[in-house]
Formats: structure tokens, C-alpha cells, sequence
């Protein structure tokens, strides 16, 4: 198998990519939940969010007002998003998509169930809880069609970050616009492997399977409700057993209410707390883990293999690409998932000013998440210098990356170097910019970054969230 890394000639593991990984000839089963991007916070999530809160509000808008042409035009856009690698297919991609006809029976089944009748159904998640014949593949490919202008935008920052050539003039597939609620198609830059388009997808995107599932929530808590509903009634479901315990068995209950989406959708209505309950309760991580997408990872033995290789890249001008490209691959192994989305030399004041690189915060403990919600520092972005000189950082060096912090990204960054000569005077340089409200500079240098990968060759991946909070801590204090 050659992913799409190893065809680029990246070499570097899953774990060092923020992307998935794919293989172009054959899909990997996993799917985008549109679920997902309503539970997160960062921008690139809530820019999707939008997207799809605003198509599928179009769809509903188009139930609402009889207007069935439009409807099923919205629907007839949703092309076969086998460009993504991901999914149900077997062997060579081929998208399932939706077709003319398919759309035709796809909006005719929405608009004809009760929760749409109702006005119950509001989010596109929702439908695999109450729209018949609406599976996990379907809502996947649904949702992947409607965010493609920013899977697109994705896919170059990465091939960018990763120096991956790109072909022009490739047709782009059907972008949802969501300021018109309309489609357009434009020729996008993009990457080609034996003719095949490629859009990258992030790993914090994907999932095995959705958050909302229509059995999930049926046997757990429609079913164990009505459990609860019979007892209290004393109805003649209730079974005595010998030991005098009362009780009304799942299966009695599936003969009455077996698993049909309508009842789903009436049960809600009659019951919306146990709805909201389950919503309330879905457990959504900040991202899959590497070690489920390549399961043969050994992170005991890439922590080494860094840890070997850093030494060798030699400081000043000549190898500053290569310990540039280094630390982006260092960086996604120690960070992921509380960093995503890295962007190469990221623009901005108009493109004035440029970061080597910006990362999104997207963690939701420890040390990344205490410095997004507080105040002081607001890290909604992550900025990152990485400077492979022979001479010790200085204040020139500050100043730069002090003067990349805003309201807008926040004010935390790493200015990651070779080494010190004086330790002490560079962390009271760095602590005099943060009591002078510029913001807050973590200075790394080799031995820090190996420390790093230490503590994950040891298996004790916590003392990096620590030494990090030590660190912030050598700022304010």
C-alpha cells in the first residue's frame, strides 16, 4: 500500500501528519459527523458548522414552504465524495454519493417524516435518529459535500506545509455557499495522484462511527425510559420474580415499539428531556487517536528515532528547511490533539507580518485548554517560530514573534531554538515581554524537545503537560 505520503515522498508516519493518511486506491472506514463541528470551538470547526447548519436549514426551509423543486435541487448537487478516500467502499474508490434519483427518494423521505412534519428535526445529525434509510455512510458523504470549499482550503495548507506540489485548473467538485444558498464549482490547485484528485481531511475530523446513532439511543434510553414508565404504571408488562423483584423486560417493550424511526421522532416529541439527555450525554473526544489509524505505531520507538535524529541537523542557514520540516513532524507527535491544523508561514496584517507556523488550540485539558479559557492569555491560535541558528535567540527574535499575538489569535506562542548559552537571562527576557502585556514566549531548544520525546519513550506522556505548565509558570511568577 502507498499512502499519500509515501507517494509525495513526505516520510513521515501517521503519527507526524495532521492529515489522515490515505490510501488513493482503496477507502478507509471512517466517516465525517457533521456532529463533530457543532460540539467544537475552534475556527476551521465552527466554519463548517456553518456551512452545514446553513444547507441543511435551506432544506428544511424548502419542506417548509412546499417548495419541493428547490429541495431536490439542493440535493441533486451532492456529488460522490470519493476524492476524501474514506468511507464504505470496497477496493478502488467510488463514492456513493447522491444521485438525481436518490436525491429525489432521500428529500422525499425527509420531508415526508414526522420529525420534519413536526418541525422536531433541526440538524442534519439528527437525521440518522429519525429519516428512514439514513445511515452513517450517507451522512458522512452529505456532510463531506457541503464542507468541500474548506476540506479544499485545508488540503492546499497541508500539501503547503508539507512542500507538496499542486496541479492547477482541477475541478473542484460542488461548493456550498452558504451566504446565497447556493452551489458553485470553480478549478481549484490541487493534488493529483495517477489522475485522481485528492482532499485531505484532518484526523480531529474523523470518526469511526457518528455520535448520534439511532440504536444507541433506542435501546439505552427510549427503551430503559419506557422500562421505568411501566413499573411506575404497574401495566401488565411487569414480571415478578421469585425473589419479589419487579421488573419489564427489554424485549416485551420491542414487541409493542420495535426500532422504526417514526416512533423514534413521536417518541421525542411526547418526551423531548430524554432527547435532550442523550444529546447532552454524547461523548465527543478532541480527536481519533494516531495509534487507531497506524495500530503497528511504536511510539516508544519513534520517540527514539527522533530523539537520534535531532542532533545530526546541523545549526545554521543551509539546514534550517530541513529542522523546519522536522519540527512540524515533532510537533504533531508531542501536541495532537490539543494542536491541529498547523499552517505553513501563516499571513497576517494583510500579510505584512508571517508566522513559521500557526497552530489551531483545539485542547480540551491540560495545559493547552487552561490557555485558550483564560483571559491573559486567550490562545485560540498557537504561534510558532522555529529559528535554526548557530548564535543563542535574542530580543530581536522576541519582538518577532511578540509582535504575531492579537485579541483576535491570542497570546501564547513557542519559539523553538538550537540551545542557550544563558538560560536564565534568555527566560527573564522572555518573562519581562510577558509583565509588559505582549504576551507569553516558551522558549525551546534541543534539549527541551528531547525531554519531550523522552517522557513519551518512557511511556509517561503527562510530564509534558506539566513541564509545559512549569514553564508558563516561569513567565508570571
Amino acid at each position: 500500500m502507498v499512502t499519500f505520503s509515501g507517494h509525495f515522498g513526505i516520510n513521515k508516519p501517521q503519527t507526524q501528519l495532521d492529515f489522515v493518511d490515505v490510501d488513493p486506491d482503496n477507502d478507509m472506514p471512517l466517516f465525517i459527523d457533521p456532529f463533530v463541528f457543532g460540539q467544537s470551538s475552534d475556527a476551521w470547526s465552527v466554519l463548517c458548522n456553518e456551512a452545514i447548519l446553513s444547507f441543511f436549514e435551506a432544506v428544511l426551509d424548502a419542506i417548509r414552504t412546499g417548495n419541493n423543486a428547490h429541495g431536490r435541487q439542493l440535493l441533486d448537487n451532492l456529488g460522490e465524495p470519493n476524492e476524501t478516500c474514506l468511507g464504505l467502499s470496497q477496493g478502488r474508490p467510488a463514492g456513493r454519493g447522491v444521485g438525481q434519483h436518490q436525491a429525489d427518494q432521500l428529500f422525499d423521505r425527509i420531508r415526508q417524516s414526522r420529525a420534519a412534519r413536526t418541525g422536531l428535526l433541526s440538524e442534519l445529525s439528527e437525521c440518522e435518529l429519525f429519516i428512514p434509510q439514513f445511515g452513517s455512510d450517507k451522512l458522512s458523504d452529505i456532510t463531506t459535500n457541503v464542507i468541500r470549499r474548506h476540506l479544499v482550503s485545508y488540503t492546499q495548507a497541508q500539501c503547503d506545509l508539507h512542500g507538496i506540489a499542486l496541479t492547477d485548473g482541477v475541478a473542484s467538485g460542488m461548493l456550498w455557499d452558504g451566504a446565497t444558498g447556493s452551489w458553485t464549482n470553480r478549478y481549484v490547485p490541487l493534488p493529483v495522484i495517477n489522475g485522481k484528485k485528492i482532499i485531505l481531511v484532518p484526523k480531529a475530523s474523523v470518526r469511526w462511527k457518528p455520535a448520534v446513532s439511532h440504536t444507541e439511543y433506542y435501546n439505552k434510553f427510549v427503551l430503559e425510559f419506557l422500562q421505568e414508565e411501566h413499573l411506575v404504571q404497574n401495566s401488565r408488562l411487569v414480571e415478578v420474580l421469585k425473589n419479589g423483584r419487579r421488573r419489564v423486560t427489554k424485549k416485551s417493550l420491542k414487541e409493542i415499539h420495535p426500532l422504526e424511526k417514526d416512533f423514534l421522532a413521536q417518541f421525542s416529541e411526547d418526551n423531548p428531556e430524554v432527547l435532550e439527555r442523550y444529546k447532552s450525554l454524547l461523548g465527543i473526544s478532541n480527536g481519533i487517536k494516531n495509534t487507531e489509524l497506524e495500530q503497528d505505531i511504536d511510539e516508544s520507538a519513534l520517540s527514539q528515532a527522533l530523539i537520534d535524529t535531532l542532533p545530526h541537523i546541523d545549526p545554521g542557514r543551509a539546514a534550517a528547511t530541513q529542522f523546519h520540516k522536522f519540527m512540524v513532524g515533532v510537533f504533531e507527535f508531542l501536541f495532537y490533539p490539543d494542536l491541529i491544523y498547523p499552517v505553513l508561514e501563516d499571513e497576517i496584517n494583510e500579510g505584512r507580518k508571517r508566522i513559521d507556523i500557526s497552530y489551531t488550540n483545539n485542547g480540551s485539558a491540560g495545559f493547552f485548554f487552561r490557555r485558550r479559557t483564560e483571559a491573559r492569555s486567550n490562545a485560540v491560535k498557537i504561534m510558532v517560530e522555529c529559528k535554526n541558528y548557530q548564535k543563542e535567540m535574542a530580543n530581536p527574535e522576541l519582538d518577532q514573534l511578540a509582535g504575531r499575538f492579537s485579541d483576535a489569535r491570542g497570546r501564547l506562542g513557542f519559539l523553538i531554538g538550537r540551545s542557550f548559552d544563558d538560560r536564565a537571562r534568555f527566560i527573564s527576557r522572555c518573562r519581562d515581554t510577558a509583565q509588559a502585556n505582549n504576551g507569553f514566549i516558551i522558549a525551546l531548544v534541543d534539549a527541551d524537545i528531547i525531554r519531550f520525546l523522552e517522557a513519551i519513550r518512557d511511556g509517561d506522556r503527562s510530564q509534558i503537560d506539566r513541564e509545559l505548565e512549569r514553564r508558563f509558570g516561569e513567565l508570571i511568577n
